[in-house]
Parts: structure tokens; C-alpha cells; sequence
């Protein structure tokens, strides 16, 4: 039996290799032998053996890994899986009341108030989200205050390096599932989790395997997700010459329908996919999921007027959440002059999430497609 156990030796050869890997560091953070330093982050910020000999070869980190599709069966079963875009109980469009939230917000703030609203009334102690570093950069951060959320409030698509290696590694990546790992060492019970598609993926995966501490996670809040950015000399040069924007005068990034990017005088310049593609991180485009399908919401712009997000609300904990957060008047809804045109605008809501969803299925099974060819 033990020998149909893969390990991270398969993670090497499957994903690493492949350039799959998106260096999220559930690996290396869940890593059974982790008190027998079996595995480590090298230079680059990518898991390596620290050394092979003391790897247990249990399969964990195989098995949480968000590119190792083994358990999707199980995962769907539980949540009740539909494509393209996973299940959900009712879409709306809504924005925080906060003006000092919705002053940092990227959309309508939605995310930082449902967080507010559930660290004052004592549903978490605490939550796992990125903390701005600067314009595009930022690293995963705990936080346990009303100012340490609304100072990680808004986008977060350029990303920095994991958080014991700041200023030595740089990434696309805001690696907060390694910050569960932590919590183990912590006082902390009640968490949520602010999180991409990929990082809701793994969370999953790893309370179905009951992996400790993701039992802490009691809320999981997921982010739309096209593609993550890497912002490095080259990619800023491809955006200057593809869009004559040099970053060192945008402020906002956002997506939506396109690329938005806002400069520091207020002008918008948007960007189709196609531009952004070749700045995006490789791992991104073998990732099939866009509205964060297993997570209890999904929050994004897409679907939603500008100063609004979009809310897909996916479960029982989920709708609990919203009802009670909406009726504590920490978030209004986007209001219609008849019911007619409020359910044309959900169903086009739904039609441009299912849309998103589709072209990133399709666009991950041609990438897999051809490193299997």
C-alpha cells in the first residue's frame, strides 16, 4: 500500500518540473516530518528537500498541493459541486457603510466588513489576510483588529515573498495558507480565511484530510482570480510597451471585465487579457478556478457596478454570515426601482462569472494540455 503513496518527490516531477508550482508553501507549512526540517523553501522561494532522508513519505504535502486534482471527487461531494462555477445559494451586488473602508476598498469593501462584522460579535478571533507593503506589494498578516482589516483592505494581485523572506525573494504570491501552519503555535481558534481560488483549494483539502490547524478555519472567504501578477524589470517594461503605463504612476489595480489600471491623476487605462497574460505567474494558467467555487463567499467586481462587489454567497455559514453582517447595517445592497431589473441584473451577474469561469477552465486545460502533450 505504501507504495502507491506519492511524496513530495512526486511534487517535484509533477509540478515543480512542469512549472506548475505557485510556490503557496502548503508543502512545506503542512509537512508531516515539518520538527524533522524534511523540506524548506530554497533561494528562488520555491519547496526544496532540506533533506530527502527524513521525509516520512506520508503523502500530505502531495495531497494538499492546489495543481494535485486527487481529491476533487471527495471535495465535490461535499460541497455539492456544479460547473462551471461551483454551487451557490444567491448572488448580490452590495458595498460596505463604513467610509473608512470603502475610502481603501478596491470594489465596494464587502470582504472587510463581513470581517469587521464578524470579529466584533465574537464568530472569529482573528483573520488571515494580506497586509499592504506598498502599491503592488504586499505579505500575509494575522490580523486581530479593526485597523489591522482595513489596512489590508483592498486588491492584491501583485504580491510579495513569504514572510520570513521579505526583501530576499520576490514573488506574485501573497502565500497566506502558509500562515495556518501557524497557527498551531497561536492562541487563536476562530479564524477566517481571505483567500485566491488556488489557496481556498488547499484549505479544503486539507480539512477534509482533518490536517492541523485547519480546523481553526471557521469562515473561508474567496477572491475572484483571473491570474496573479509578477511584477519584475521585464514585466514592467512589457506594460510600458504595450500600454505606454509605467507603474510608477498607477495607484489601483483592479479586474472586472478587463485590466483596470489607475493612475496617479485619476485616468483609467484598461487592459484586455491577452496584454496581462504575459506578465502573469505560470501556475496561474494551469488553475481552473475563478469565483473561489469552494469557499462559504466569494467576493469580487465582476458582475457588480464601480464602488460594489459582487457577492456570491456558496453556503450555510456563508448566508449566515451575509444576513446577519447586511442586517447589522455594515453592508447595503445595490438597489433597483423594480424587481424586473434586479433579476436582469443577477442573471447577467451570473452569466459573466459563468463566462470568467469557462474561459478559465478552458485556458488551464489547454496549458495542461500541452505540457502532457
Amino acid at each position: 500500500m505504501n507504495e502507491e503513496i506519492k511524496s513530495f518527490a512526486d511534487l517535484i516531477k509533477e509540478v515543480q518540473a512542469p512549472g506548475l508550482c505557485g510556490a503557496c508553501g502548503g508543502c512545506v507549512s503542512f509537512c508531516s516530518a515539518g520538527e524533522l526540517n524534511a523540506l524548506r523553501f530554497g533561494s528562488d522561494g520555491f519547496p526544496e528537500f532540506a533533506d530527502e532522508d527524513r521525509c516520512l513519505k506520508c503523502g500530505i504535502c502531495y495531497l494538499v498541493c492546489p495543481q494535485v486534482k486527487v481529491l476533487d471527487h471527495e471535495l465535490g461531494q461535499r460541497f455539492g459541486w456544479e460547473g462551471p462555477s461551483g454551487p451557490y445559494r444567491s448572488i448580490r451586488s452590495a458595498r460596505t457603510t463604513d467610509s473608512e473602508i470603502m475610502a481603501v476598498a478596491t470594489d465596494g469593501g464587502v470582504v472587510t466588513a463581513l470581517l469587521l462584522w464578524a470579529l466584533e460579535n465574537g464568530i472569529i478571533d482573528g483573520a488571515l489576510v494580506s497586509r499592504r507593503t506598498g502599491p503592488f506589494s504586499r505579505q500575509p498578516a494575522l490580523a486581530t483588529t479593526r485597523e489591522e482589516l482595513i489596512e489590508a483592505a483592498g486588491s492584491h494581485f501583485g504580491e510579495t515573498a513569504h514572510l520570513g523572506e521579505m526583501g530576499s525573494v520576490y514573488t506574485s504570491f501573497v502565500p497566506t495558507i502558509r500562515e495556518i501552519g501557524k497557527l498551531r503555535r497561536g492562541k487563536l481558534k476562530k479564524v477566517a480565511l481571505v483567500g485566491t481560488p488556488c489557496q481556498i483549494y488547499s484549505l479544503r483539502k486539507m480539512q477534509l484530510l482533518r490536517v492541523v490547524p485547519s480546523d481553526a478555519v471557521r469562515l473561508v472567504i474567496g477572491l475572484f482570480c483571473m491570474e496573479s501578477f509578477a511584477f519584475t524589470e521585464e514585466t514592467r517594461s512589457h506594460l510600458k510597451e504595450n500600454l505606454g503605463v509605467s507603474l510608477d504612476d498607477v495607484i489601483k489595480l483592479n479586474i472586472k471585465d478587463d485590466v483596470i489600471l489607475t493612475k496617479n491623476t485619476g485616468e483609467e487605462v484598461h487592459a484586455p487579457f491577452e496584454v496581462v497574460d504575459e506578465i502573469a505567474r505560470p501556475a496561474c494558467m494551469a488553475c481552473p478556478d475563478f469565483a473561489s467555487d469552494f469557499a462559504d463567499i466569494s467576493c469580487g467586481g465582476l458582475g457588480s457596478p464601480a464602488g460594489f462587489t459582487t457577492v456570491v454567497i456558496r453556503t450555510a455559514e456563508g448566508e449566515k454570515l451575509y444576513s446577519n453582517t447586511r442586517r447589522c447595517d455594515f453592508i447595503e445592497e445595490l438597489s433597483f426601482p423594480d424587481e424586473e431589473e434586479a433579476t436582469v441584473h443577477r442573471t447577467t451577474a451570473v452569466a459573466k462569472i459563468t463566462s470568467f469561469s469557462r474561459l478559465k477552465r478552458a485556458r488551464a486545460e489547454q496549458r495542461l494540455g500541452a505540457i502532457n502533450a
